[in-house]
């Protein structure tokens, strides 16, 4: 019940700053993942040295997938209601939660940079070497923080909010039901009679 009480000013600006931090936070996270978070060189096989990098999702796919999960919910949370909201919010803070760790692992990864050498190389054994790390994966790991939050406010607030129900149905329904309350009126019904039909039917 209530969920279907008019929300109030304070309900109105949690949800909108949550929208914000969710929205901030998947712009983080996927711009993050598109930039290059490592570099280094190997040694070719003619002796000279290669440059090689690697971009965020080359790296790691658990950022940039989870922030899209985390965008998901926070358009789900118009369709559900209660518990069910709960548990969306949940999910957002395990979301940016696993954001978070993926782009830790992903600022002192050498693994994927290893397999980057080999790749150019067509080496299996080729291995990167002066490997430095830029400052991206630190911002993927606010745009998880920012997810994180985002989940923590539908959790606490979210049962607050508004939601998509019957009462987006109903103008519809009296929408539909007035046309026949028309056709029922006294001055329908003869002129109904008048063309020779039956208004009874």
């Amino acid at each position: 019940m209530t969920e279907q009480s008019a929300p109030r000013p304070t309900d109105r600006r949690s949800l909108a700053l949550m929208l914000l931090l969710t929205a901030l936070g998947a712009v983080l996270v996927l711009t993050a993942v598109g930039r290059t978070w490592a570099r280094g060189t190997v040694t070719g096989l003619d002796g000279g040295r290669l440059e090689i990098s690697a971009t965020g999702s080359t790296l790691t796919g658990l950022p940039g997938g989870l922030a899209l999960v985390a965008l998901a919910a926070a358009v789900a949370v118009f369709a559900v209601r209660g518990r069910a909201r709960a548990a969306v919010g949940v999910l957002t803070v395990l979301a940016g939660l696993g954001a978070g760790a993926g782009a830790l692992l992903g600022a002192t990864d050498t693994a994927g940079l290893h397999a980057e050498a080999a790749r150019k190389l067509a080496l299996a054994d080729a291995q990167a070497q002066q490997i430095s790390h830029s400052g991206w994966p630190w911002v993927a790991l606010a745009g998880g923080v920012l997810l994180a939050l985002a989940g923590v406010l539908t959790v606490r607030s979210g049962r607050h909010w508004p939601a998509m129900g019957a009462r987006y149905e109903a103008p519809t329904r009296r929408a539909a039901a007035a046309p026949r309350a028309a056709a029922n009126s006294p001055a329908d019904l003869w002129k109904a009679l008048d063309r020779g039909e039956d208004p009874t039917g």
